[in-house]
């Protein structure tokens, strides 16, 4: 693995996290996003981490900027692939916008250039043909807060060639990841694929009327000692999304289960701005949630 310069296309939440810690372990990287003004919110953003990694890796303000000093900024993406090893995409999850995005990206990066997508919910083969160079292609796709859940999901389509495979798990390694190789095209990756069915079952437990959310959390936590329940976890998700995931099956099922389900998230949680963690209040009220008090596995 000789990659020296990445570039991460899209400055979101998540694509602005994996440029710096690849910039924070020693990569030069590019950001590239499609204006000015959303690179001056990815350079604001950017900086905004800093600070956590003093806190949770006990980095130095001298390794912080050090690393800052290693980004970049462009909203030309033929200046921003030029010299690219790897580009790693993490640009909205949208198919059109994806595939006319690798169009154009085929044309302007050199031939060495690997591409990787960070998408959590479409599959690579969706646009290895855009690509220009499917044996070049993959999804590596990382979670919120990569610093620490330090996780990098590697998962090749039919045609990914295996030595690409490999050394993006080598790259994996070199940014400070825990690499999770998945060999075929899975929907939702290995955690996506546990978590979501939990919740799915936790959540039916709730509409069926069988316990309330702080049972079948202490359930869950006294039965495994994990320290979060599946309500705790949808509240870190969001409560929205949890809402999306399931309007979508309702509408693909007509199942009446995840209809009622759909319903009672708008109705008792969204429509009353209880989205979760981020909003203070969700399945539980922040920042001091039942799950977290000494008596809650107790009694």
């Amino acid at each position: 693995m000789n990659y020296k310069n990445i570039t991460v296309a899209g400055s979101g939440v998540l694509g602005s996290q994996i440029a710096y810690q690849s910039a924070f372990n020693g990569f030069n990287v590019t950001v590239y996003d499609i204006n000015d003004d959303a690179l001056k919110n990815a350079q604001d953003r950017i900086s905004n981490l800093k600070p956590f990694y003093q806190q949770d890796l006990g980095a130095t303000q001298e390794e912080v900027d050090a690393a800052y000093a290693r980004l970049t900024f462009n909203s030309n993406l033929a200046e921003a692939v030029a010299d690219a090893d790897l580009v790693i995409e993490a640009i909205p999850e949208v198919v059109k916008i994806k595939t006319e995005f690798y169009t154009n990206l085929s044309k302007l990066a050199p031939q060495k250039t690997i591409f990787a997508t960070n998408s959590s919910t479409l599959l690579p083969s969706q646009f290895a043909e855009a690509t220009g160079r499917p044996e070049k292609f993959l999804a590596l796709h990382f979670a919120n807060t990569i610093w620490k859940n330090n996780t990098a999901e590697i998962m090749k389509h039919p045609g990914t060639d295996m030595n690409v495979f490999d050394e993006v798990v080598e790259f994996a390694k070199a940014i400070g990841m825990v690499p999770l190789p998945l060999y075929k095209e899975q929907p939702g990756y290995i955690l996506n694929s546990l978590l979501v069915p939990f919740l799915d079952a936790a959540e039916m437990l709730l509409v069926k009327e069988i316990a309330d959310p702080e049972t079948i959390d202490k359930t869950w936590m006294i039965g495994t000692g994990a320290p979060l329940g599946p309500f705790a976890i949808l509240d870190v998700v969001g409560i929205n999304t949890a809402f999306n995931i399931v309007q979508a099956k309702a509408a693909a099922t007509g199942d009446d289960n995840m209809n009622k389900l759909a319903n009672l998230l708008k109705i008792e949680y969204i429509d009353q701005g209880k989205l979760g963690r981020a909003t203070g209040e969700g399945f539980y009220k922040y920042p001091n949630p039942n799950f977290a008090k000494p008596d809650f596995l107790k009694g």
